[in-house]
């Protein structure tokens, strides 16, 4: 069992439960808006972090759980560029506090330090280092 690879996977289901919330968020806002192209794009918002949560969370639960090198690069490619984007356009213009707009990438490099760990302790074993 590698405990740090089942961390990672806990930790990415996490971020995905918590992005889960801010979808429902994000979807609420766009609900006070009049019909439109902002209205749309708030939506599609909605939309895009409802689908990295659950992309996150499917592969966490079936591949980083079991240490898949498949399932580590899947979730640091897509994971990574969704809290990138957000860290670049939202949270360092400061349209939200780092108090709570922070919690998500914490999660996102709390997962990846755990999954990175993961795969190199697996590393280590193959190699018998």
């Amino acid at each position: 069992m590698n405990l740090y690879a089942k961390l990672g996977a806990v930790t990415y289901v996490l971020w995905g439960l918590l992005h889960i919330q801010a979808a429902r968020f994000v979807y609420a806002l766009g609900q006070t808006l009049e019909p439109g192209i902002v209205q749309g794009r708030i939506y599609q918002d909605a939309w895009n972090l409802l689908f990295f949560a659950l992309f996150g969370i499917a592969v966490a639960i079936t591949l980083n759980w079991k240490n898949s090198r498949l399932g580590y690069w899947l979730n640091l490619v897509v994971i990574s560029a969704g809290d990138i984007g957000f860290i670049v356009t939202i949270l360092m213009p400061g349209y939200v506090p780092l108090v709570p707009g922070g919690i998500g990438p914490l999660l996102w490099i709390v997962a990846l330090v755990f999954s990175t760990l993961g795969i190199r302790a697996s590393s280590r074993e193959a190699t018998g280092a």
